[in-house]
């Protein structure tokens, strides 16, 4: 095996970002990912945008759909759903995100693949989950990030102001994070035992999952909690402070980390201070020292306040844009950014895979495919359909 997943064979039916963005992890390990899309119109994130490629190609797709092969069919259709049936014959797992109960209707889920596939690992991706009273809503991540109270922890701080999203769709994001690692433990299950199970994923148990030490600090205290701005509940410093010409994130998490601080500050006192030697006090404190350490970190530049920290061993970086973050040199050197060729845009850029695995890398092997790019192979090889099947599909609509 040159990757981990050479031998599993993924149907993404999903769409947008969650599932897709689940798929692509398991194609970057080596997985074969189909993704099925509707005739004519494919993912609904072909047509998110600006910005667009000089052709047309989405660049919102771009980021979800490397490492997969593209075929449409019309799942509305019974000639579509049997060509589904044979593909899930074949597979491994199933990927969707319909509705709860759109895929019974259609007659492809799981209790209809599992029939035909018993080792079948069927994942369900939904806003709400397969249960519950929102089993029904449509989800989407901003609204899942309203409902799971991450919007009142985020922002400036104080109890007042508009409530701020995440910049980006996280829920989705974690929630194919989650998918991932749900699939690989049904796939070990099914390899061990020949017996397939659907994962049950929603993005409002995901986002949930996020208020980790928040949602324990609630149940401990009782207390709602509020916002920090950049600042942390239970840690000081550990917020950003304005420089001469920029922002410098500190996070400070232990004594002797602080203790480094206060040396490199020239103000070796207040590692013996009570008020601030042991990060509870400092907590207690924090509408002391945090004015202390904003008038001085004002004074320098972030270059200098980087080279002094870093040599004291003190965690901070600058505050990055988007363009400073993705040329830094650490992100170039982890190869986290990658040039592929396209087979209508030419060069593109995209992020790379995340897991280093010593043995088994993970690797972009092929861009994001065209609508409907790969579905004449993958009826003919897969299948075995003829030149002749093919056409008699395509003329009824089915692909």
């Amino acid at each position: 095996m040159d990757s981990a997943l050479s031998d599993v064979m993924v149907l993404d039916l999903s769409r947008v970002l969650a599932g897709p963005y689940a798929s692509m992890m398991l194609g970057d390990m080596g997985a074969r990912v189909i993704k099925v899309e509707q005739p004519g119109l494919g993912d609904d994130t072909r047509r998110w945008g600006p910005p667009f490629t000089e052709n047309g190609e989405s660049a919102y797709f771009f980021c979800a759909n490397r490492n997969k092969e593209s075929i449409t069919l019309d799942l509305k259709s019974s000639r579509g759903r049997a060509v589904l049936l044979e593909l899930a014959a074949k597979a491994d797992v199933v990927i969707e995100n319909f509705r709860a109960g759109t895929a019974a209707k259609l007659g492809i889920d799981f209790a209809s693949l599992g029939k035909v596939n018993p080792r079948l690992v069927y994942c369900s991706i939904t806003g709400y989950g397969q249960t519950g009273p929102y089993k029904d809503h449509p989800g989407y991540d901003t609204a899942i990030q309203a409902l799971g109270g991450i919007m009142s922890i985020t922002g400036p701080s104080g109890a007042d102001g508009t409530p701020y999203k995440v910049g980006v769709a996280i829920a989705d994001i974690t929630t194919g994070l989650h998918a991932a690692i749900a699939i690989l433990g049904a796939l070990h299950h099914a390899r061990a035992t020949g017996e397939g199970q659907q994962i049950d994923i929603a993005l409002f148990d995901v986002q949930l999952s996020w208020l980790a030490n928040v949602a324990t600090a609630y149940f401990v205290s009782g207390q709602a909690p509020g916002r920090y701005g950049n600042g942390h509940a239970s840690i000081v410093p550990y917020q950003a402070f304005a420089t001469t010409d920029g922002w410098l994130m500190l996070a400070v998490g232990n004594d002797r980390q602080f203790r480094n601080l206060a040396a490199a500050l020239e103000k070796a006192e207040w590692a013996d201070d009570p008020r601030y030697a042991a990060n509870p006090a400092r907590v207690a404190h924090r509408e002391e020292l945090v004015p202390l350490l904003e008038e001085i970190f004002g004074q320098k530049s972030t270059e200098t306040w980087l080279a002094l920290l870093h040599e004291a061993n003190v965690p901070c970086n600058p505050v990055n844009d988007i363009p400073a973050a993705l040329a830094h040199p650490q992100a170039l050197a982890r190869q986290m950014v990658q040039t592929v060729e396209h087979p209508v845009t030419g060069a593109i850029t995209q992020l790379g895979p995340v897991p280093k695995l010593s043995l088994t890398p993970a690797a972009i092997t092929s861009p994001p495919p065209l609508l409907g790019e790969q579905t004449e192979a993958v009826l003919s090889n897969l299948l075995d359909y003829t030149k002749g099947d093919i056409e008699e599909l395509r003329r009824i609509g089915a692909i």
